[in-house]
């Protein structure tokens, strides 16, 4: 399970960086909770809008640690990673830390909640 999350992960990462609204889609649930970089409260189709809109581009994702742990059909991702990009008119770079919940549903699995903060070198 750990290696198929990782792979899920893997997924993700490529279609944050093609802003490919299609696997994005996916791979999040539409109940989806996000607490984003600016602190707000995005839906599913909040976080899509953004890549549909290019609001959020992204031009690295560079992982450097995947932490797995797996709750019977749920599992949470603490994920650290080199960004940069733009967010909302406004270039970034840094190192952050994703947190993600994935649960296992009748499609597979899908993200239902997660959040992402600045994290220090």
């Amino acid at each position: 399970m750990h290696a198929e999350i990782e792979r899920l992960e893997e997924r993700l990462r490529v279609a944050m960086l093609a802003s490919d609204v299609a696997e994005l889609d996916a791979l999040i649930d539409d109940r989806l909770l996000f607490i984003g970089p600016d602190g707000r409260l995005y839906r599913k189709n909040d976080d899509l809008d953004l890549y549909r809109s290019g609001a959020q581009r992204l031009t690295r994702v560079d992982l450097e640690d995947v932490a797995v742990e797996r709750h019977g059909s749920t599992a949470v991702t603490v994920v650290l990673a080199n960004l940069a990009g733009e967010f909302n008119g406004r270039a970034f770079e840094g190192r952050s830390r994703y947190t993600r919940t994935w649960v296992r549903g009748e499609h597979g699995w899908k993200i239902v909640s997660g959040s992402v903060v600045p994290s220090p070198r």
